[in-house]
């Protein structure tokens, strides 16, 4: 329950403006904006190796679920933060600290969700970056870090 093919197979049915993107997102080696993975639903939209582009102006829902891993405690707090650009501008941002304690597990897990509802035109572009694109988990859940729009009308 629950997984990426669960979630493609809901998106695919849901009544739209005609123009969605549903795809698995990695981190990119030295960078902090994630990249694109070539599985999931490109409709009407440009799918381009690190960012989505508009091809149909209109109210879109945006939406980016991570899961972060870190292998070993720290001895201080992170601070994980994810922004998401429309035209290389942060316009939303998500901002969690993983605190620890003297109770710290050897692995700790952690998803973060962002949600977004914006008019968007034609030919802007949406990315997503990260301050610790390392602690991305893309080993043990590759299939569960997304970035999706869904276009719900033409306008406001």
């Amino acid at each position: 329950g629950n997984t990426f093919e669960d979630y493609l197979r809901i998106l695919q049915s849901v009544p739209h403006k005609g123009a969605a993107a549903y795809m698995r997102v990695s981190s990119a080696a030295n960078s902090s904006r994630l990249s694109l993975v070539e599985k999931g639903v490109c409709e009407a939209i440009q799918c381009k190796s690190q960012e989505l582009v508009i091809r149909e102006q209109g109210l879109y829902l945006i939406f980016c679920h991570l899961n972060f891993h870190f292998p070993k405690c720290s001895k201080s707090p992170i601070d994980l933060k994810i922004e998401l650009l429309v035209n290389d501008t942060v316009d939303r941002q998500t901002l969690s600290t993983l605190c620890t304690s003297e109770t710290c597990q050897d692995k700790t897990f952690k998803s973060l969700l962002q949600l977004h509802l914006m008019q968007l035109n034609v030919q802007d572009r949406i990315s997503v970056t990260l301050n610790h694109p390392e602690f991305l988990n893309d080993v043990s859940l590759p299939n569960e870090n997304v970035l999706g729009v869904l276009r719900y009308s033409d306008g406001m």
